[in-house]
């Protein structure tokens, strides 16, 4: 197989899965328990706690429904079992709408209000889960060219070493990908404070410039509007206790992770791209909903930079943590995935590196899992403008 080809999953939407799973999908945090209920009991099934879909604000339940139907229709699941518990905002016709909008893949329906209870609705969804993952069983890999991969990219328990070593490499990898006519989502709008402007330089036209401005803006003035400051939490302790002192610095060291190629889109929270190349998605700098909002805009795994380590996985695409940092590696060997610490220890070893990272990039894709898959982590949280109401 050319080392630019993988073998994945052909789906009717005529987008290219890694894995082959089937959602079990909680429309609220009302029926996330019985999700995991039947999760448990179908071999090929995944899920997770849904803390929203009730009590939320017009905007709030727009971005729980988008991460609910982004899900559905990564490339990454097959089809879906969605769960009600029956009197949710995120009624059951809201979901598939969304859904239908997004992909033709299969999907079947339980309310648990309907079905007479928790082990009834179980019951019932189990069958369509079984089935779902039947047919699904029966599919097989596939030669596809990078060209199809969307690939996400992510920092979190930054130190240093992070904007020294494994977000440039990261950056290198995004080029290639992106020179391969693939997709590279770099993420974090908070973290582009105080870099924005170099951004905005890569932009192709004065739309994506102003957009990027924008999203920047925004989080900022939201800040305001309610007494307070994006660097009251960012850096966090963590980054500060590593090394980092300011918000500019640790913006400066992200942005590395989008590489040198032009930016040639910027997509809000969870929203489905159709560019390829390098695009940036308007996404907080909390992990798990970042990689929530990417994974919900199509990208098939996600590149996951961490100095000081981290254990965030997905239940829907792999991700593949990568160290800067030597001791890092060392003594979380169980959590990460990669070490990028000899870009500062060897100096020229950064295209071998690039070569490396790429090669588990294409081992990943075709099927061997990521540390944080194989620990069974599938951290999620879906990003927020309000209170609960």
């Amino acid at each position: 197989m050319s080392k630019q080809t993988f073998l994945g999953f052909a789906r009717p939407d005529g987008r290219v899965g890694i894995r082959n799973h089937i959602l079990i999908l909680p429309a609220s945090i009302c029926a996330s328990d019985t999700a995991s209920l039947v999760a448990r009991q179908v071999q090929g099934a995944v899920t997770f706690h849904n803390q929203n879909g009730c009590s939320q604000v017009g905007a709030d339940q727009q971005w729980t429904m988008d991460i609910m139907a982004g899900f559905a229709a990564n490339p990454n699941i097959y089809g879906t079992v969605i769960i009600s518990l029956g009197c949710e905002n995120c009624q059951m016709d809201l979901v598939t709408e969304a859904i239908q909008k997004r992909t033709n893949k299969p999907f079947r329906q339980v309310v648990i209000q309907q079905a007479g209870g928790t082990l009834k609705a179980v019951e019932q969804a189990v069958r369509y889960a079984s089935e779902l993952a039947e047919a699904a069983s029966m599919q097989q890999r596939q030669p596809f060219p990078v060209s199809e991969l969307i690939i996400g990219t992510e920092c979190g328990g930054s130190d240093p070493t992070s904007g020294l070593a494994a977000n440039p490499l990261v950056g290198c990898l995004s080029d290639l990908i992106v020179d391969l006519g693939g997709t590279s989502i770099l993420s974090e709008t908070t973290e582009f404070i105080g870099a924005e402007h170099i951004l905005a330089r890569r932009a192709v036209n004065e739309t994506v410039r102003s957009r990027i401005f924008e999203i920047v803006h925004r989080y900022e003035e939201a800040l305001h509007m309610v007494g307070e400051e994006v660097r009251h939490g960012n850096p966090s302790p963590g980054n500060m206790a590593g090394g980092i002192t300011t918000l500019e610095e640790k913006s400066l060291g992200c942005i590395h992770k989008g590489g040198h190629r032009p930016i040639v889109a910027v997509y809000d929270y969870a929203q489905q791209l159709h560019d390829k190349g390098l695009v940036i998605m308007d996404t907080p700098g909390n992990d798990p909903s970042s990689v929530a909002g990417m994974i919900a805009g199509g990208a098939q795994i996600v590149l996951f930079t961490t100095g000081r380590g981290t254990p965030t996985g997905n239940p829907i695409a792999p991700v593949l943590k990568i160290t800067g940092n030597k001791l890092t590696f060392e003594t979380m060997r169980d959590n990460l995935d990669f070490d990028a610490s000899p870009v500062i220890y060897q100096p020229g070893s950064m295209p071998k590196l690039t070569d490396e990272l790429f090669e588990l990039v294409l081992q990943t894709a075709n099927g061997k899992l990521s540390r944080a898959e194989a620990l069974g982590f599938i951290e999620i949280a879906i990003a927020r403008v309000c209170n609960y109401v």
